[in-house]
């Protein structure tokens, strides 16, 4: 798998140093394969006239187009379907990162060829899971009382709400990080339900006053947020495990700088606007589909190295490569009408992943997501070789010795820290630094 990490990257850049830099060979690069078809016709002809990274661009594109075409189409794993439904959280500095510019051009696209969609379906403020499985939530029926001389004699079922009958929802969330601070409240269900909701499983609440319930609901998800905040509020694998693998991480930045602004003429986006409804109608007919011989071929070469997995933080957050690769997979095949996942489609999809996952390497490399592990590694980054009493002292002497123990022994064994010796003039003190 490409990592796309530079000579930047190579000399100690940061993450966190990047987002100040806006030279284009500090960050990701996406590969030319991603730029396939419709999706690539509609990114190179907006981005002449916008500030937005083109990744960005793209990655806004590719999950309102797959929330527009509904759960019919999808792909299989034995019995489980995948749809086009993408989580997506589009990182980078503040305004000056342009990740709402990314956002102008593909809305305005699908406002011209699914304008009921784009008016009702599109959806921001998640607060609580509730919240959200009442945009999708079904009808509900009760019981009325028939009553005679004063006397109930009987009841009628009658339909207490309508429920919402369009089960596709796009959240656009300007502000992600407020929806990472309200899931880390206890009583929030927000993080549970937005897992099953990617998952496709039916959606409930247990409040007995209010039994919201929502079954083939098609959700997807996009977001902003910068670096310092996604490192912020997902610290944990725990969290990575849980919640954020299922989200398509992009490290975006502003591509170039346009004082005048720029809007691309209407005779430039109407044959992109005639080919993206031709797309909409053809996804209407489309259920299962499956990947031609020379795709399986390329798949299944590439199958064990996206199972693979690694430990740490980084492993955690890239849980879900084959789901990921799958879904993007299937939604390039739907842009280009096709009867069938290809070999392009696929290395389309691989190409974003490539991506997403350098980006999560710049984001989060050499973090374990365990906030103690951490916590040690960047003492030891920031003050240098620490004895087990300066260890010790680092947390307050509030933690056991065998907890920091275990601690240190995990670093020991992932090789990210060694023993050494330090002279004092008198007995050698043994040390703990990082490895090189």
């Amino acid at each position: 798998m490409r990592t796309c990490f530079d000579d930047y990257a190579k000399a100690g850049g940061t993450a966190a140093d990047m987002e100040h830099l806006p030279h284009t060979s500090l960050w990701p690069t996406m590969a030319p394969e991603a730029y396939l078809g419709l999706a690539g016709r509609i990114v190179e002809t907006v981005d002449p006239r916008s500030e937005a990274d083109p990744a960005a661009t793209l990655a806004h594109l590719l999950v309102a187009v797959g929330n527009v075409v509904g759960p019919g189409p999808h792909a299989r794993v034995q019995f489980d379907r995948h749809p086009a439904a993408l989580f997506a959280a589009v990182v980078g500095p503040t305004a000056k990162g342009r990740k709402g510019t990314a956002w102008s051009a593909p809305r305005y696209l699908l406002e011209q060829v699914a304008p009921e969609w784009a008016t009702t379906r599109i959806v921001p403020g998640l607060s609580s899971g509730e919240g959200l499985i009442y945009h999708v939530r079904d009808e509900q029926w009760g019981e009325e009382a028939i009553r005679e001389k004063g006397h109930t004699v009987g009841y009628d079922r009658v339909k207490i709400d309508p429920g919402v009958s369009d089960k596709r929802l796009l959240v656009y969330e300007s502000e992600l990080s407020s929806v990472f601070k309200r899931m880390s409240a206890e009583t929030n269900s927000l993080s549970a339900i937005l897992r099953v909701a990617w998952d496709g499983a039916p959606l409930a609440t247990l409040t007995k006053n209010s039994p919201l319930r929502a079954t083939h609901t098609h959700v997807s998800l996009i977001g902003h947020i910068t670096a310092d905040e996604l490192r912020l509020h997902l610290t944990e694998v725990d969290r990575a495990n849980g919640f954020a693998n299922r989200f398509l991480f992009l490290l975006v930045h502003r591509s170039k700088c346009l004082p005048e602004g720029g809007r691309v003429p209407f005779e430039q986006m109407e044959p992109l606007i005639t080919d993206l409804g031709e797309v909409l109608q053809t996804a209407k007919t489309v259920g299962d589909l499956q990947r031609d011989a020379e795709a399986s071929e390329a798949w299944a070469a590439i199958y064990e190295q996206l199972s693979a997995g690694e430990p740490g933080l980084v492993g955690a957050m890239l849980g879900r490569a084959e789901a990921q690769v799958l879904r993007l997979s299937l939604l390039y095949a739907l842009l280009d009408r096709a009867d069938m996942i290809r070999l392009p489609h696929l290395e389309a999809a691989l190409a974003v992943w490539d991506f997403c996952e350098a980006s999560v390497r710049r984001l989060f490399e050499g973090r374990l997501g365990l906030p103690a592990a951490d916590m040690l590694l960047a003492a030891l980054r920031s003050r240098g070789p620490l004895t087990r009493t300066q260890i010790f002292d680092l947390f307050g002497r509030n933690r056991s010795a065998a907890d920091i123990d275990a601690v240190i022994d995990l670093l020991l064994r992932d090789k990210k820290i060694r023993t050494t010796t330090r002279e004092t003039g008198g007995r050698a003190a043994t040390v703990y630094e990082l490895v090189p």
